[in-house]
């Protein structure tokens, strides 16, 4: 827990300016209370990570509390599977809200009696509107609203009727609860919301015990008053809506908590929205929630980025005012820089190209020594098993090279890493002039550390032994839209720019010996070709299959 410095936080962000000067005011009394309050419809995603991260690091740096709390109002589109996982992200995230997870169910008989009580002032009424109506009464931005026929009934039959509504009496539809606030208002938000509607559908922990459940906007800032939040922090879209919960808050005469609100994180190449990403899993676009190539935080684990990865981008994205658009560069900037110190390195051959070494001793295996990671010594190094038989990567020989190639070719000379400098003698093809085997001599003077020959070469290639290597299955994950926007137009227009070379999975790529018996999540660094990570949901003890995090730079130039 960080210490209550005021002076440390002021540069932070703006936030941390308000509380700093809140804590300077005694204004809650030194208390800081924050929550992360999602709705149970969906599984979270990378700017939801920035928000649990935001509620989080500001309870720890003032030593104060941090809530999670489901906003499951909703028991139409909210299922146990979601809260399961997002509790589980949370952790994931490091973000502890110790004992403290809340429910806004467990808040109904609360609300209800708060209903009520408006309803006896005379600030709330039962409208037996429709929907569609309700709609066309609400008015523009540019003209005023209407008011309901129903919003004169009395005190005592809207009483009666919303009672009657709880008993289920109605159907869904046929009336609702609203506030009584002004139908002229310029904020459309203020022109009699809706606070109650008829929901005959069972909740997924009150079961059937309600038919009529909370609108977002009648219990948001009921809860953040029930669990004493001192800053309610909220994203931009939430701006329009601080004058209602204000209204909610003060006609009730109830604990007030501080609303602020601040840009969400969007990120470039993806989309946000949850009914969006809901329909990527229905239609299977993706292979579910968890799918490596999705925004979610369950995605991006199941790929292999890390906590600290993603806490670290969301610092370095900053906390706005307004929104913007989050490179996904620097997402993927912030795991290499993560997995750099602590990735261990190994040799993979994804697209193997046998190699014999004519002039190495055929029973002959020698234990060579590797560096586990040259960014943290303390890891310190491993054997690698080297005999007559090796594979490389199809991509690092080339008959007909152009300038500036420096891997293997005809008469060329290319170092192994951790071995001997090799040349290439001859060429094997197929009857379809496809190229099967090299056969290349090595120079017993040139081993990697303890040789004695000053000859150098221009390239270093990775590589695995034919007899000791193990295969495995890898996936290539790659940006699942081809375009910067892809929700930029109609509802449905972003599936037309899904990237159709976003997987490509190689069934039977060589890994070297050492890391067989590796578990599911461990991570790596396959040399020469990028980040990987065993994956936790296919992986087998009779067959890893492991996904690719990132590559080694950014290499979104080639066209998709």
């Amino acid at each position: 827990m960080g210490a209550n410095n005021s002076e440390g936080h002021k540069a932070k962000n703006f936030i941390y300016e308000i509380i700093d000067n809140d804590m300077k005011t005694n204004k809650w009394g030194g208390r800081v209370h924050t929550r992360f309050p999602p709705e149970p419809n969906g599984y979270l995603h990378i700017g939801h990570a920035a928000s649990i991260c935001l509620n989080y690091g500001i309870a720890r740096d003032y030593n104060g509390k941090f809530n999670l709390r489901f906003d499951d109002t909703n028991p139409e589109k909210e299922e146990t599977e979601y809260v399961e996982s997002i509790i589980e992200d949370v952790k994931w995230l490091g973000a502890d809200f110790e004992d403290r997870i809340f429910y806004a169910s467990d808040y109904f008989e609360q609300m209800y009696n708060w209903a009520v009580e408006l309803i006896k002032k005379g600030k709330a009424y039962v409208d037996d509107l429709s929907a569609e109506e309700i709609r066309e009464y609400r008015g523009t931005l540019t003209e005023p609203g209407k008011e309901s026929p129903y919003r004169s009934r009395s005190i005592k039959e809207n009483l009666d009727l919303f009672e009657r509504m709880r008993k289920g009496e109605f159907k869904n539809g046929e009336k609702v609860l609203r506030a009584k606030i002004d139908m002229s208002s310029p904020n459309l938000n203020l022109r009699d919301p809706i606070m109650y509607r008829i929901v005959h559908a069972e909740h997924h922990r009150q079961g059937n015990a309600w038919c009529i459940y909370p609108t977002y906007d009648w219990a948001h800032g009921l809860e953040d008053s029930i669990e004493r939040i001192t800053h309610s922090i909220c994203t931009l879209e939430f701006e329009n809506h601080r004058p209602l919960y204000d209204w909610f808050l003060n006609e009730l005469g109830i604990y007030h908590p501080q609303q602020i609100e601040f840009a969400r994180i969007n990120l470039n190449y993806t989309v946000m929205s949850k009914r969006k990403l809901l329909k990527l899993v229905q239609e299977k676009y993706v292979d579910g929630w968890d799918d490596p190539r999705m925004p979610t935080v369950s995605g991006l684990r199941r790929r292999g980025y890390t906590p600290e990865a993603i806490r670290n981008f969301t610092d370095n994205s900053g906390i706005a005012k307004r929104d913007k658009v989050s490179d996904i560069s620097l997402l993927e900037f912030s795991i290499r820089d993560d997995l750099n110190k602590k990735a261990q390195r190994a040799m993979a051959v994804l697209k193997p190209l046998k190699v014999v070494i004519i002039n190495y001793p055929e029973n002959k295996i020698e234990e060579l020594d590797a560096i586990n990671n040259p960014e943290d010594h303390s890891m310190g190094s491993r054997k690698i098993p080297f005999c007559k038989e090796i594979y490389i990567e199809q991509t690092d020989f080339m008959e007909n090279p152009p300038k500036g190639y420096y891997r293997l070719v005809p008469g060329g000379e290319v170092r192994l890493r951790y071995a001997y400098i090799i040349k290439c003698e001859e060429v094997i093809k197929n009857d379809k002039n496809e190229i099967v085997e090299l056969r290349c001599s090595y120079d017993p003077d040139t081993k990697s550390g303890t040789g004695t020959s000053k000859k150098k070469v221009k390239g270093t290639i990775h590589w695995v032994s034919a007899k000791h290597a193990f295969e495995a299955e890898v996936r290539l994950y790659d940006r699942l839209f081809t375009v910067e926007t892809p929700d930029a137009g109609k509802e449905n227009d972003f599936l037309d720019f899904i990237n159709s070379n976003s997987l490509e999975i190689i069934s039977n790529a060589l890994i070297e010996p050492s890391l067989k018996n590796s578990n599911p999540g461990d991570k790596f660094q396959f040399e020469r070709l990028g980040y990987f990570c065993v994956d936790t949901k296919y992986s087998t003890k009779e067959k890893l299959v492991f996904n690719r995090t990132v590559g080694l730079k950014d290499s979104w130039t080639k066209k998709v």
